[in-house]
């Protein structure tokens, strides 16, 4: 864990290179092949490869999707559960007023800039993007798929 570079704003995105550039690229290839086999071979079998390649791109596309779609609920119990230990009223009763992309932002927020920056996300309605762009002390996540 020492290797890990510390993340920022910069730096946090990550990439799978077996999804990002090699499954990706491989099946997008794929469509365009089997359009241009289509068009120089019109039987319902090339219309078939066609439909199949696309089916096959909707599926990979989905499933990455619902991976993250499924992090994101796991962030959003795991953030509330740790705003409830750091916040104090009034800001404690309002956690619920964030929505799960504010609560998804606010993971990466140090503990001691916790009560600050949902106060001000509260009151401007700062999207993701804007609150990771606000926060100084970065608590990094390098499990985000």
């Amino acid at each position: 864990m020492a290797d890990r570079v510390p993340q920022s704003y910069g730096n946090h995105t990550r990439f799978d290179p077996l999804y990002h550039f090699f499954a990706l690229p491989v099946i997008m290839l794929t469509v365009i092949v089997t359009v241009v086999h289509c068009l120089h071979r019109r039987n319902w079998f090339s219309v078939w490869l066609v439909i199949f390649s696309i089916a096959i791109v909707v599926l990979t596309l989905k499933a990455r999707l619902y991976a993250t779609k499924l992090q994101d609920r796991i962030i959003r119990l795991e953030e509330r559960e740790r705003l409830y230990g750091l916040l104090m009223e009034p800001l404690r009763s309002r956690i619920g007023e964030l929505s799960e992309a504010q609560l998804v932002g606010l993971r990466f927020a140090s503990d001691g800039e916790i009560p600050a920056l949902v106060e001000e996300t509260l009151a401007k309605k700062r999207s993701r993007a804007e609150i990771k762009k606000s926060i100084k002390a970065w608590r990094a996540d390098y499990f985000r798929v």
